[in-house]
């Protein structure tokens, strides 16, 4: 049987992704609370576009709720990455997830302007979920190779 031992600072890794997992929580929130501004009924993920082109309320309720579904359309790869990157690489890993969250809160806060092109302020979040298939690359490169 073998025995995995993480260094301590796979805290770091840790809390990167309980941080990630509050902003998915944050995004989801602020769906909720806008939902109920815009008055889109459940079970609608999004207002109509006609609707939505004539009142302003819908339109950044759509905005809310395209952030909150784009965020999680890719956080079950990035956690995985993260949390797997982490056992070899905890700090570089935890750098690189704490990129990927601070894009993402750019993402946030230039879509949710009601002009969608402003989402591109977040667009370098995508650095660190590169970096992380980079390093998840090295890592199954690395085991590969000690079996050779």
């Amino acid at each position: 049987m073998t025995t995995v031992v993480l260094s301590p600072h796979y805290g770091y890794t840790v809390a990167t992704a309980v941080v990630s997992s509050l902003l998915t929580v944050f995004l989801g929130s602020k769906v909720t609370s806008f939902r109920k501004i815009a008055q889109v009924p459940l079970p609608f993920l999004y207002a109509d576009q006609a609707d939505a082109m004539q009142d302003h309320n819908k339109y950044l309720f759509n905005c809310y709720q395209r952030v909150h579904q784009n965020t999680l359309e890719g956080f079950t790869a990035y956690l995985v990455l993260l949390l797997l990157c982490g056992i070899w690489y905890p700090i570089p890993a935890a750098v690189l997830g704490d990129i990927w969250i601070l894009g993402r809160i750019f993402y946030y806060r230039g879509y949710t302007t009601g002009d969608p092109h402003k989402r591109m302020h977040g667009a370098f979040g995508h650095l660190g979920e590169f970096g992380l298939m980079c390093l998840a690359g090295k890592i199954a490169y690395d085991l590969i190779m000690s079996t050779a």
